[in-house]
């Protein structure tokens, strides 16, 4: 599934042992190489050895059929994302004492973070800390939860800029169950995930994403995602709006997603069933 190292790699090994290989997520593209970085490669290469291409969406079929695959082994069977989402969005879960408890239990909305990408190391995640620091000074009615990669250069300077601020918790290393509760306690999410670009939707939050391209378009075109880049005005500038604004805001977040209704798994079975 998807589009890490791992997926394509594998792929590789089977087709080289002449395993059949079925692709899910197939079809994502940004047609940029470096955006994101291997990602993108590794998904094109992946289709190049698979045997099945499982797409999320037509957007994705569409892209599929462009570079010449065979229309019988496409599958438009929405992301499988979508029902693990469901899946553990209806399970309880319980912070336990600490920082996160308290903010969930307090009066101020929930603003959730997240950065990790390559592209992103560096000054663009600065500017991002920074604007950040711009939303606490704008809002004293927000929290941020800031979910930090373990990488050093990207929780470094996290805690440059953002370890002393009032209201600013970074967080180590989250697993899915508790990631899906923040996600439903927050008001807004600002990250450069491509997940959770499918994720938030259904559960009704906007998106703002921390990037300059997204191989999920569908998500531009439903309205539930906004591209903001890095750049500490454009970030502040649409925050603002959204928490500012309930018009602006249930406009994103009152959309469909367009990502999946939790049934992509059983299209998947069926389809191998069929051809297995």
């Amino acid at each position: 599934q998807g589009d890490t190292t791992t997926t394509f790699v594998g792929a590789l090994a089977a087709f080289y042992h002449k395993v059949p290989v079925g692709h899910v997520e197939a079809g994502l593209r940004t047609d940029d190489p470096y955006q994101p970085f291997p990602e993108e490669i590794n998904r094109r290469l992946t289709t190049q050895v698979a045997t099945w291409h499982f797409a999320p969406t037509s957007v994705a079929e569409a892209r599929l059929l462009g570079e010449g695959v065979d229309p019988s082994r496409i599958v438009v069977t929405g992301n499988t994302v979508i029902d693990a989402l469901l899946d553990v969005a209806g399970r309880p879960y319980e912070f336990g004492p600490g920082a996160v408890a308290e903010a969930l239990s307090g009066d101020r909305r929930i603003v959730l973070v997240t950065t990790h990408r390559r592209e992103n190391w560096g000054e663009p995640i600065r500017q991002v800390c920074e604007a950040v620091c711009d939303l606490i000074r704008q809002f004293d009615d927000i929290h941020v939860l800031y979910a930090c990669h373990s990488n050093p250069l990207v929780r470094g300077t996290a805690e440059e800029l953002l370890g002393d601020v009032e209201r600013v918790d970074l967080l180590g290393p989250v697993g899915y169950l508790p990631f899906v509760k923040l996600m439903q306690a927050s008001v807004l999410i600002l990250s450069d995930s491509g997940g959770i670009q499918e994720e938030a939707p259904s559960l009704g939050k906007p998106v703002l994403v921390l990037r300059n391209t997204t191989e999920r378009p569908e998500a531009l075109d439903a309205g539930t995602v906004k591209l903001v880049g890095t750049n500490r005005g454009q970030i502040v500038r649409e925050a603002g709006t959204l928490l500012a604004d309930a018009a602006a805001y249930n406009a994103m977040a009152r959309r469909a997603n367009p990502f999946g209704d939790g049934h992509a798994a059983e299209r998947i079975v069926a389809m191998l069933a069929a051809e297995v």
